[in-house]
Order: C-alpha cells, then structure tokens, then sequence
C-alpha cells in the first residue's frame, strides 16, 4: 500500500511543469516497451485490451478480464499505472476503487458516456459519482488520480455542435469541483477548444496529438498530459496486416 500511494503522489506531481507524455499500452511487452523508452508512467487504453482480448470497446469486454491485464502489467513495471476505466463498469464507487488498486494502478480515466442508455450521463449525477470515488480513494489511503473524461465532442453525445465547448466547460468545472484531478475533452483538440479549457478549467487538461496539433503545439497552448489511446495498438495490426498481405502475394501460386 505505501507504493502504491507513493506511486500515486507522483503521478498527480507529473501533471504540473512538464508535459505529461502517455503512449498507451494494452498487455505487458507494450507495457515493458513504454518503460525501456524512458516514459515515467505506463497508461492503458481501454479500446487496445478490450480488442486485444476478442471484445468491442465501449464496456463490451468483461470488466474482470480487463483489471486482470491491468495487474499484469502493473506487477512488471516499476512506474505508476493509470487505467482507462471507461465509465466505471457500473461498480459501485468503493468496489471500483478496491479493483483498482488491488490491480495495482494508481490513476484511472472516467467517462461520462452512458453505455446502457447512450448519449451522457447528466453532469451533476457524474460529478456526484466522481466525488464519490474521490471519498472512496481518500478513505483507502491512496490518493487515486482521476481523469474526468469529458465525452460531450463524441458524436454519441447527443449534444449540437455549437454548444459542444461550452457544455466540456461546465462539466469540466464541475468534475473539478468534485475531485478530479485532471479533464480530458476527448474528440476537442483543436487549438480553440484547448485553449479555452486551460483557460476556463481550474484543472490539468488532457489533449491529444492530431494533423495540426502536435506535442510542441500541445504545450504552447498549456496543455498538461497528451494520451494516444488505441492509436499505436492499431498501428501495429494495420504493419501486421501489410505484412500478411505481402506474404500471401508471394507464395500465391502463379496463374
């Protein structure tokens, strides 16, 4: 426990200062491999371990099976680990909390997509549950880091494009008000959006690398922690997929 809550202060120091860099990973070689190149903390996405297993993202995999690769790899590394939750897996606060850490992780994103009725969950009934996580971790003597991921830019949100900003600004004052360390407004890196998160949020904001957009950009605009997703999983498979196509060209019989 006192690694944990060790692990646990250091990861919410390395979202102040310097860019927080977070090359997702899904299994323990990625894992490994993130820790040999020097990253100071290992973060998982969700969508690369539920496909890595056989399953869809979107809370789809089983929630068992998902913490269970999580504790692999947080006992083959020597960093803080920080899990992409989703949405919690419907666990109640004090369970969520308790799978966590005796999974080993230190941090963990929460969504506010609701994947049983679709669109959002309301923002104060997150921001409650947030706060409740918040307690829980707090009562277990590990302050638990969480990303309140703001899903308002998704297009499942429901919510019209020109209120978009406004909205991840209102919800990301209140998961902030409610315990969450840092915000991430998934699907709204653009140099407006990001620009007026850090400057309306009292909270780290959590961005992510695009065509226009990259680290450097990403830091000039203040931005604290930059996450990859599922982006270097599917990178593999999309060379895997080449490669098989390569071979199959070649032994391929001759017409």
């Amino acid at each position: 426990m006192s690694d944990l809550k060790a692990h646990a202060y250091l990861l919410r120091e390395l979202h102040q200062g310097k860019l927080l860099v977070l090359p997702n990973a899904w299994d323990v070689p990625s894992a490994e491999l993130v820790v040999e190149k020097g990253f100071p903390v290992v973060a998982t996405s969700s969508a690369a371990v539920a496909e890595s297993l056989g399953h869809r993202d979107g809370e789809n995999a089983p929630w068992r099976e998902m913490f269970a690769v999580v504790a692999r790899i947080a006992a083959a590394v020597p960093v803080p680990v920080t899990v992409d939750a989703e949405a919690g897996y419907g666990l109640p606060p004090e369970e969520l909390v308790a799978r966590l850490l005796e999974s080993g992780a230190v941090g963990c994103n929460l969504e506010d997509t609701d994947h049983r009725a679709d669109g959002l969950v309301d923002a104060a009934a997150q921001a409650d549950r947030l706060a409740q996580v918040r307690a829980a971790a707090e009562a277990a003597g590990v302050p638990i880091v969480v990303n309140a991921r703001i899903d308002v830019f998704l297009p499942s949100s429901g919510i019209a494009e020109p209120d978009r900003l406004d909205e991840a600004i209102r919800r990301g004052r209140l998961y902030r008000d409610a315990g969450a360390d840092c915000v991430y407004p998934i699907g709204g890196s653009t140099s407006h959006n990001l620009a007026r998160m850090v400057g309306e949020v009292p909270a780290p904001v959590n961005g992510n690398t695009t065509d226009e957009l990259d680290l450097e950009a990403l830091r000039a605009l203040g931005v604290a922690r930059v996450s990859y997703g599922p982006r270097f999983y599917r990178a593999g498979a999309s060379g895997f997929s080449a490669a098989l196509d390569r071979l199959s060209a070649e032994t391929s019989p001759v017409r």
